[in-house]
């Protein structure tokens, strides 16, 4: 099994000594350090099967300085680092931000395609009525659409979308460009037929699992803190959407992320 997002640096003490003790059930794990705060924690914790992403959160957009590109440039370049991100757009947080967030996402999509790193994107949320007007911009905007016609527009050679929600205009947009497809735990929630629907549908070398550790976490640890080695339930999930067995849709995965990321 292989996890493709996780924050490690975001657990307790404790909680890391959990998650390392069953990090040999995995093939790989993908950490990634979301603000300038984290890239050297972050790197500090990719051995062994852990690999790297460094780059800025939609919702740290506005930190972005000739000096904090400087110092992504810098952490991206390290030999554990295998993805740009995450970035992207998050209208639920910081609809405010939104030019902020394009600046962002531009120059960390130009690094990953410079460097010849996957670039992995955020998406959430629409604005809503208050915070979309003081944003500028109208109410029903939705994150998904933006980014979708943002891909539309640029293009990315190698792009993973983060916890895949099923929008159909970024599975469209997401099709047309060859991204990867990442399934996090809202695909084992029951009102989610519709996601499930998507995993069954998407070519089967564009998906991917992950955990979003330690948020998102799958049924039955809802309300829980995530751990990287709860990705076997929503890969068990996907395997039941697909109609494969358990092994299968692991081995199918597990070689997509290879390909994706470049580890062994």
């Amino acid at each position: 099994m292989t996890d493709t997002h996780a924050h490690l640096d975001f657990l307790e003490p404790e909680e890391l000594a959990e998650a390392a003790a069953h990090l040999p059930k995995l093939r790989a794990v993908l950490t990634l350090g979301v603000d300038p705060g984290r890239w050297e924690k972050t790197l500090s914790l990719a051995q062994g099967n852990v690999y790297a992403a460094v780059g800025l959160h939609p919702t740290s957009a506005h930190l972005l300085s000739p000096e904090v590109e400087e110092a992504l440039r810098h952490y991206a370049r390290s030999e554990r680092v295998r993805a740009i991100g995450e970035t992207g757009l998050d209208y639920y947080w910081t609809p405010e931000t939104r030019a902020a967030q394009l600046k962002a996402l531009d120059f960390q999509a130009a690094l990953a395609e410079a460097l010849t790193h996957p670039h992995v994107r955020h998406g959430r949320g629409k604005a809503g009525r208050g915070a979309a007007y003081r944003a500028g911009f109208p109410p029903e905007t939705l994150s998904e659409e933006d980014l979708a016609a943002w891909l539309l527009l640029h293009r990315p050679k190698r792009t993973v979308l983060h916890a895949f929600s099923g929008h159909p205009a970024l599975e469209a947009a997401g099709l047309e460009v060859g991204a990867y497809f990442s399934f996090a735990g809202p695909l084992t929630y029951r009102k989610n037929a519709a996601l499930r629907e998507a995993a069954a549908r998407l070519p089967e070398d564009r998906l991917l699992v992950e955990t979003d550790t330690p948020f998102l976490p799958p049924e039955p640890f809802r309300g829980k803190r995530n751990r990287p080695h709860y990705v076997r339930f929503t890969l068990e999930k996907l395997a039941e959407a697909r109609g494969l067995p358990f092994a299968e849709a692991e081995a199918l995965t597990d070689r997509n992320a290879r390909v994706c990321f470049g580890w062994p």
